[in-house]
C-alpha cells in the first residue's frame, strides 16, 4: 500500500485529489441545494471550448479554460436572475454552444497542442508541482470564502428573495459563487476531466444529504464523502491499472447506494414520544391535537381543529 507514496507523480497525485475532494464538495453544496447541479457539467462544455480554441493559438490551456468558464459563469448567472422563466431552456443553449465552438477549435486545430483524452477524461498522474499549488490556492480562496460569508451564503441558498429583501448583496455574492464554481471546474479538469468534475460536485453532497440533518453537517460530510472516494479511488485505479478519474467518480457512486441505504435505516427508526402541546395543557383539551410541538407558541394560535361554538 505504502510503495505507491514512494513516487513523486503519485505523492502530487494524492495531494491533488484530496484538495479537490475538498473544493468540489465544498463549492458544490450550495449549487445542489440552489438547484444548480447541471451548471458544473455545462460549464464543463464551455472550458472545453476554452482549451481548444487557447490550443488554437497557442495560449496555456488551463488559463484559456478559467477565462472561458469565468466568462461563461458570468452570463450564466446574468440569464438567470434575468430570464428566470426561461432558465433551464437558455443555460441549455450556452452549454451545447460551448460544446459546438470546442468541436470547431478541434477542427481547425492541425498541429494540436493539447491532449484531449486528458482534458475530458483527466490526468491525474501528469499533474506538476505548478499544477498542485494553483490548485491549492484554489481551495484555500475557496475556504476563506465559505467561512467568510457562510451565513450570508446560507441563507441566500435557501430563500434568495427573502435575502435580497433584508439587504443582502445577493447578486455579489451569487456572482462569487459563480467565478469560483468556474475557477474550480478549469481546473479540477487534469485531475478528473471535464466530463466528470461535475459528479465530484454533485455526488458527495447528495450523498451528505441522505445522511445529514442540518446544512453545516451536509457541507462537512459531503467533504467526508469527496475525500473517501478519493482515497479509496486512487488505490483502486493504482493496483487496478484503471482511470483513476472514472474510479473515483465510481466510488463516489457507490457511496452514495450506501448512503441511500443508510439514510432510509435512519428514517424507519421509530419516532419518540411527542411533546405534549402546552396549548391544549392549558385549556385542558381532550381531543387529539395536532399543534407544532414548539414552546413559542402561544394560547390563542390554531390547533388544527375546529374552535368551539361560545
Amino acid at each position: 500500500m505504502l510503495e505507491m507514496f514512494e513516487m513523486e507523480f503519485m505523492q502530487r497525485a494524492w495531494m491533488a485529489g484530496l484538495l479537490m475532494a475538498i473544493t468540489c464538495p465544498l463549492i458544490g453544496s450550495f449549487l445542489v441545494l440552489r438547484r444548480q447541479s447541471l451548471i458544473g457539467d455545462g460549464l464543463g462544455h464551455i472550458a472545453f471550448a476554452g482549451v481548444a480554441g487557447g490550443a488554437l493559438v497557442g495560449f496555456s490551456s488551463v488559463l484559456s479554460a478559467a477565462i472561458a468558464t469565468i466568462i461563461g459563469a458570468l452570463a450564466i448567472e446574468k440569464v438567470r436572475t434575468k430570464l428566470s422563466d426561461l432558465a433551464d431552456m437558455v443555460l441549455a443553449i450556452f452549454f451545447y454552444c460551448g460544446m459546438g465552438l470546442a468541436v470547431i477549435f478541434t477542427g481547425l486545430n492541425k498541429e494540436g497542442g493539447f491532449n484531449l483524452s486528458s482534458v475530458l477524461f483527466g490526468s491525474l498522474m501528469t499533474v506538476s508541482t505548478q499544477d498542485l499549488w494553483i490548485v491549492a490556492a484554489l481551495a484555500l480562496a475557496t475556504i476563506i470564502f465559505v467561512i467568510i460569508f457562510y451565513r450570508p451564503l446560507q441563507y441566500l441558498t435557501f430563500d434568495e428573495t427573502s435575502a435580497k429583501v433584508n439587504g443582502l448583496p445577493v447578486a455579489g455574492l451569487s456572482l462569487l459563487l459563480a467565478i469560483l464554481t468556474a475557477l474550480t471546474i478549469a481546473l479540477s479538469m487534469r485531475i478528473v476531466g471535464l466530463l466528470l468534475v461535475s459528479a465530484m460536485m454533485v455526488i458527495p453532497v447528495a450523498c451528505a444529504l441522505q445522511t445529514s440533518r442540518s446544512f453545516a453537517t451536509t457541507i462537512l460530510q459531503s467533504i467526508f464523502y469527496g475525500i473517501v472516494s478519493v482515497v479509496f479511488g486512487l488505490s483502486i485505479s493504482y493496483y487496478a491499472n484503471l482511470a483513476p478519474g472514472g474510479t473515483i467518480v465510481l466510488t463516489s457512486t457507490i457511496l452514495f447506494v450506501l448512503s441511500l441505504i443508510l439514510g432510509k435505516s435512519k428514517r424507519i427508526r421509530p419516532a419518540p414520544d411527542p411533546i405534549h402541546c402546552k396549548v391544549c395543557d392549558e385549556e385542558k383539551e381532550e381531543t387529539k391535537c395536532n399543534h407544532p410541538d414548539f414552546p413559542e407558541y402561544k394560547k390563542g394560535h390554531h390547533h388544527g381543529r375546529q374552535e368551539r361554538d361560545e
